[in-house]
């Protein structure tokens, strides 16, 4: 559970949810692994905190390596889609001696990509060229990425097919990573996997 680094300043770790529901059924809104993913990305002079969830045990030791990680930078806390603010309110309210406002604020070197009408914003690391993402881009098993099912749309805007044509204008991005909530992350040539994602959800 301890955080992976997947490139300088850029970490990964994931934790057991405490709300998964283990009789979810297979293809609903409830169907989702319980180890989910949060990100920390690291600047000079900033620290990012995406969708963070704090593991159950040895939280005690894990806060303590945030801490010296953070090293008193000022800290963001970003929320993908509503569904992960998981432990924000911990977290800002941990660091907000080192912000004025840790929700949300949003500082140099990330770039918001909301997906207006799938209630999502991924967010683009133009540095690390990587896109993290939330519910809408998930994991697929086999090394490469799905648009979330239709179950997971019921509160949007859009189906399937028109979150993945949402998506269409990540595309212009040199993505080479995908960090996603749920599954394994796509560390390599990650814009064809993001292509082959929603070509699939298109039909």
């Amino acid at each position: 559970m301890l955080p992976v680094e997947i490139v300088p300043g850029l970490l990964r770790w994931t934790a057991l949810h405490p709300d998964w529901p283990p009789d979810g059924e297979p293809g609903s809104a409830d169907d989702w692994d319980q180890e989910v993913a949060s990100v920390l990305y690291e600047r000079p002079d900033s620290v990012s905190l995406f969708d963070p969830l704090l593991p159950a045990e040895d939280r005690a030791q894990f806060l303590a390596w945030l801490d010296e990680r953070i090293a008193e930078r000022p800290v963001s806390i970003l929320t993908t889609i509503r569904w992960h603010r998981r432990d924000r309110e911990q977290l800002a309210e941990r660091y907000r001696s080192t912000t004025r406002r840790a929700w949300n604020a949003v500082p140099e070197g990330v770039v918001p990509r909301p997906l207006r009408g799938a209630g999502e914003t991924m967010y683009w690391l133009p540095d690390a060229a990587t896109l993290i993402t939330g519910d809408r881009l998930l994991g697929d098993g086999a090394g490469g990425l799905r648009v979330s099912p239709e179950s997971w749309l019921a509160s949007a805007q859009v189906d399937r097919a028109g979150a993945a044509t949402l998506m269409r204008s990540l595309l212009e991005l040199p993505i080479e990573r995908v960090l996603v909530s749920h599954g394994e992350p796509v560390l390599h040539d990650g814009r064809a996997a993001v292509a082959r994602a929603i070509a699939e959800a298109e039909g």
